[in-house]
């Protein structure tokens, strides 16, 4: 029972790591998703561009807007590595 135990905290682990560690996003001109790896660990997994490729700045924007595109624009442009999915 106790290896059980340590089998299922190990997994438990690996899978907040992974959710700390692993995000979406998608892009803001084609529209496409991809999954990659964070710099840094957020529990945010989604990430999208509210402004797009608009002209829209910060002035036109709703504070949930501006906290989303700057989550983008941190996480995105720091992303370590990125690959494409299809959904």
């Amino acid at each position: 029972m106790d290896k059980k135990k340590k089998s299922i905290f190990l997994l438990l682990l690996v899978l907040i790591i992974v959710k700390l560690f692993i995000g979406i996003f998608e892009d803001d001109e084609f529209n496409e998703r991809y999954l990659f790896i964070k710099h840094k660990p957020t529990f945010k997994t989604y990430f999208y561009s509210p402004r797009g490729m608009s002209d829209k700045d910060s002035n036109q924007m709703n504070e949930n807007e501006k906290k989303e595109q700057n989550m983008y624009d941190e996480y995105v442009s720091k992303r370590l590595f990125s690959f494409p999915i299809f959904l």
